[in-house]
């Protein structure tokens, strides 16, 4: 689901403040825009209290019923919003409540003001392998909290890294659960994710699971270690090929200072056999994790920071796009 900002969806969420059940339980502010997109806009908001006041600050993602919301927009959001009612995990953000009205769908979610975990890092002068794997290890316990209730995000990527407040580097919080899923074993088939970071698997079309979630986290931590991603080219038919052979390297200009046990864990996580692919419950018990605190502080990745800093520089350059939909060239085996 998208986030726009059209002439429409304004009318329509001014028409919130009117007597609706959503206007009777939230408040809005229309010059809060945090995000948008295709359908929606994302203001902040605040629960009305009894006395009138305002209470919880919040974010209401306010998603226009306009002829264009197909009926697969509108079972994504559906499934988004029952996975998020069914789950409870303090690193995975919180949805408070959900209103269908006449002209709109309001979706009532954790405020996050402290942007995203790149965006923070990227402005550290200081950055070691500890404080990488602490980050790491808030990220894997999420997903065994999703993957242990056969739940599967299917869009992990650094923008869907929050954080909580602007002065705390670990309260971290996994979010956009728009391609989530409930899974059976490997019963899925759609075709989604975000270039870069989408598992072989999926890209060859054949039918997958949570394992796909354990791609994209080793993606994620190949750049937080290296400082940037391990499969890249502005071709993507030849990402593609890359992502579906695991082709990628240590570059030791880039990777000497970093530890054979991280970058062992990382080979364990990109490996195209999905079967043979860490789980987010082993990779927790990898050696890695049991390393001194002193001996990965003592591991400077300063280096990385500013590697990093030109990947998201690039990244943001590009422009935040949601999880797109891969092309039907793809679908077709034509990669």
């Amino acid at each position: 689901m998208g986030i726009c900002g059209s002439t429409a969806i304004k009318r329509d969420a001014a028409d919130a403040e009117n007597d609706t059940d959503f206007s009777k339980a939230y408040t809005l502010d229309h010059r809060a825009e945090l995000g948008t997109g295709a359908f929606s806009k994302v203001l902040k908001g605040a629960k009305r209290m009894p006395d009138g006041s305002s209470g919880l600050a919040v974010a209401v993602k306010c998603i226009s019923k306009t002829a264009e919301l197909k009926a697969e927009d509108i079972a994504s959001l559906q499934e988004e919003v029952a996975v998020l009612r069914s789950i409870d995990h303090p690193n995975i953000i919180k949805l408070y409540d959900f209103f269908e009205e006449k002209k709109m769908y309001y979706m009532v979610i954790e405020l996050m003001e402290g942007g995203e975990l790149f965006e923070r890092i990227v402005k550290k002068t200081f950055y070691n392998e500890k404080e990488a794997r602490d980050l790491i290890r808030i990220l894997l316990d999420a997903l065994a909290y999703l993957h242990h209730r056969n739940i599967v995000h299917r869009d992990l990527k650094p923008e869907n890294l929050l954080l909580k407040s602007p002065y705390n580097d670990f309260d971290i919080k996994l979010a956009d659960f728009g391609f989530a899923k409930q899974v059976n074993g490997k019963s899925l088939d759609t075709q989604c994710g975000t270039p870069g970071y989408v598992a072989p698997e999926i890209l060859k079309g054949t039918k997958y699971g949570s394992e796909v979630d354990m791609w994209s986290c080793g993606v994620i931590v190949y750049i937080l270690l290296g400082g940037y991603p391990p499969f890249h080219d502005d071709n993507h038919a030849i990402l593609y090929r890359k992502i579906k052979a695991a082709d990628y390297t240590f570059e030791p200009q880039y990777w000497e200072q970093v530890s054979d046990d991280a970058k062992d864990l990382i080979r364990k996580m990109l490996v195209v056999n999905p079967d043979s692919r860490l789980t987010a419950d082993q990779a927790l018990r990898h050696p890695w994790f049991l390393v001194g605190d002193h001996e990965l502080i003592s591991r400077n990745l300063t280096s990385t920071l500013d590697t990093m800093k030109k990947f998201n520089a690039r990244r943001k350059f590009r422009g935040t796009v949601r999880g797109v939909i891969l092309t039907n060239k793809m679908a077709k085996g034509t990669f």
